[in-house]
């Protein structure tokens, strides 16, 4: 008898998917399962010619057990397999896409708040959380100093992040590093600096270690890798408070920033941050003693840790029972 088969399905961006898919794969191999990695695009190479390959090894030996789509729906390979899972980010959720959920046997919800969201459209879901890369290095000496990291992303709160330090010179040096495509260096100020374009990963990780603060009023998230990335090196992160970022980021371990609702993108609601919610929280935890900041510090790394060990319990939970008590046994010899 074969053993199940199990495959991971994105789009390689490069970016957030290329490394959902990475994160997804190294959770499921903490659980146990071994699976199959399907990133359109990689390579080089079409989608359909991707597509095609897939359904000639349907024609050759059969449908596999279970598929795992990741953010995005290729509604061709939805007939290559038994059962389907969706695990989303519903501010990407395409209007296309909508008619394609009752197609899905199960959607994984990395948030509570796409929980609800999905619920509320009729689709049976279960919550698993996910994690980030720990990004910890005890030997990177800290400074009370902040640091923001847009990446590629423009919704990141950095144009209003921006505004708000330049008005406060007495403050500490904000560190931001974003890509060069969303980039506006704007007026130059003594406290700032701005990193535009390509930062390799070891001068990245020095940073988030480097600095005490991390500042990310973010607009919306579908999980919030870089909040999740601070909290792991035991940052104070000052954060939007809306779904889905406070469920990361909470005033025992972090630091608040007001917002108001913005506007809807795919099945998700944004959130704005003024110029004057940022004052008000960089001020509040400018004013933290240095046992608040410990004590924050120490409670992001705990929560950092507990949220990674329940991802892969719920992952080691569910996925038999998706795929049968048969599914393929790895040795599960990473890190836990």
């Amino acid at each position: 008898m074969p053993a199940p088969s199990l495959r991971l399905l994105t789009r390689d961006n490069g970016v957030g998917l290329s490394r959902d898919l990475r994160l997804m794969a190294e959770g499921l191999f903490q659980a146990g399962f071994d699976c199959e990695r399907v990133a359109f695009g990689a390579g080089g190479r079409s989608g359909k010619a991707m597509e095609l390959d897939l359904w000639v090894r349907r024609l050759r030996h059969g449908r596999t057990d279970l598929q795992i789509f990741l953010e995005r729906i290729y509604p061709r390979c939805l007939p290559l397999s038994k059962r389907n899972v969706l695990v989303p980010n519903p501010e990407w959720l395409l209007d296309r896409w909508r008619p394609l959920l009752p197609r899905f046997d199960l959607v994984l919800c990395k948030t509570r708040h796409a929980q609800r969201i999905f619920e509320a459209r009729g689709c049976p879901t279960a919550y698993i959380g996910f994690s980030s890369e720990d990004r910890r290095d005890v030997s990177v000496p800290r400074e009370r100093a902040f640091f923001h990291l847009a990446g590629s992303s423009a919704a990141k709160g950095t144009e209003v992040l921006l505004t708000a330090w330049r008005r406060h010179p007495e403050w500490p040096r904000l560190t931001v590093v974003q890509a060069e495509r969303h980039a506006r260096p704007g007026p130059a100020a003594p406290n700032i600096e701005h990193r535009i374009g390509y930062l390799d990963d070891g001068s990245l990780r020095w940073l988030q270690n480097r600095h005490v603060f991390h500042v990310c009023p973010s607009e919306v998230e579908g999980y919030g890798h870089h909040l999740v990335e601070a909290m792991s090196v035991g940052a104070i992160v000052l954060a939007t408070d809306a779904a889905p970022m406070n469920e990361h980021v909470t005033h025992d371990r972090g630091v608040m920033i007001g917002a108001r609702p913005g506007h809807r993108q795919g099945l998700a609601l944004t959130h704005d941050v003024t110029v004057e919610a940022i004052e008000q929280a960089v001020d509040y935890a400018l004013c933290l003693t240095g046992l608040q900041r410990a004590a924050m510090a120490e409670a992001a790394r705990t929560h950092y840790l507990a949220s990674r060990r329940q991802f892969h319990a719920r992952m080691r939970a569910i996925v038999p029972a998706l795929m049968g008590d048969a599914a393929r046994r790895v040795v599960a010899d990473c890190a836990p």
